[in-house]
């Protein structure tokens, strides 16, 4: 297990805690993310499966019979429902809610979860006639914004790869370096170090103000190109982020200025994260700055959004559950972790971040500056 039974208890009485006030009889859990948060299983979705959490009593997964001994292996919960390939999964979710008479109480569900389609919620509400679902939505996303201190491990660990794999890149990288070379110098470090398989990160070319989400090419990259890095590292699914651009070869003035604007505004962005913090206020000393300096003439993007546990199997890249925009309305608390960026003209500097008691941790330690790759 990557966590203590008392830290997966801690975390089911902070759940129930949200269910009493709701006069929720018992939770219906589908969606990865927060399967892995609770049970310490994180398995895809392949065949449907889901955890039953009542508000008295021992919690129950139900999945499929192939993946028994993964789940001992990784949970702490010892009560569980399998079922054969033939089977289908939702009969027997509700055939289980019927046999420990939990039908005939509140069912709490969350409706935003991406495993519970449309069709999976008409057959369930089908078969449960008896049942009153009751709306859960947003509530696990709350009560797993501020990280433990053994999650905190997890992402500094990732952390301190990825800035050793952004050296050792750069070192190795010049002209006629491919943008896939450089992935591929990112990853066996990732490897090396025991970080996880999975998307080593963002590289691509640093062109204009939409390159955050470029695709990876295989053209070799001349004098004067910027290479935009961002870094992502994973350990047992924790990640954090990175970004920094290398210029190849030379950099001419102008870059090495546009790098020391980039730096400056958000040097004063992280400086002022603390817990009590308005989001919208801290996304104006960056967005704002931005726009004042003439570096953008738009900034529709967010200036950061949370970071914590990532499955494989999730079609979420990035947990926008909270993310620093105009219209933010939240406050930090201590214990977030933030992966807070900026960017202009083919240019990004971003970091992670954990807000702490007093203030505010950069958890990835790279220097801030622009990089030059000259290796032949």
């Amino acid at each position: 297990m990557l966590f203590t039974v008392e830290e997966y208890q801690q975390r089911v009485r902070d759940v129930r805690a949200h269910m009493r006030e709701r006069q929720i009889d018992v939770l219906l859990i589908d969606q990865t993310e927060f399967l892995f948060w609770l049970t310490g299983f994180g398995i895809s979705e392949n065949m449907y499966r889901a955890c039953l959490l009542p508000l008295d009593g021992e919690p129950v997964m139900i999945f499929r019979s192939i993946d028994e001994s993964t789940f001992v292996e990784s949970s702490w919960m010892t009560s569980m429902v399998t079922f054969s390939d033939w089977q289908q999964p939702l009969e027997v979710l509700t055939a289980t809610l019927t046999e420990r008479g939990w039908h005939q109480g509140r069912l709490g569900l969350d409706q935003d979860s991406y495993c519970m389609t449309i069709n999976r919620f008409r057959a369930l509400r089908q078969r449960l006639p008896q049942t009153e679902i009751v709306d859960f939505s947003g509530i696990l996303e709350q009560v797993r914004e501020c990280k433990s201190e053994q999650e905190l491990a997890y992402i500094g660990r990732a952390a301190l790869v990825g800035d050793e794999a952004f050296t050792r890149t750069v070192a190795a990288a010049g002209p006629g370096t491919t943008e896939r070379q450089a992935a591929a110098m990112l990853h066996q470090v990732f490897m090396a170090q025991g970080l996880d398989t999975n998307r080593c990160g963002i590289i691509t070319a640093g062109v204009g103000n939409s390159f955050l989400h470029g695709n990876l090419h295989d053209r070799p990259l001349a004098v004067g190109d910027v290479l935009h890095m961002e870094l992502l590292p994973f350990c047992h699914g924790y990640s954090a982020r990175m970004m920094r651009p290398v210029v190849i070869g030379s950099a001419t003035d102008e870059q090495h200025r546009l790098a020391e604007q980039l730096i400056a505004i958000q040097d004063r962005q992280l400086a002022a994260m603390r817990p009590g913090a308005h989001a919208n206020e801290i996304d104006a000393l960056a967005r704002e700055a931005m726009l004042a300096a003439g570096l953008r003439t738009e900034y529709v993007n967010i200036t950061g959004y949370s970071l914590g546990y990532y499955p494989l199997s999730s079609p979420h890249t990035s947990d926008f559950s909270r993310v620093f925009l105009p219209d933010a309305n939240w406050r930090l608390k201590s214990g977030m972790v933030f992966h807070m960026y900026v960017s202009a003209a083919g240019m990004a500097f971003s970091e992670t971040v954990l807000v702490t008691p007093n203030g505010h941790q950069r958890l990835t330690q790279t220097e801030r500056r622009l990089f030059i790759a000259s290796a032949i």
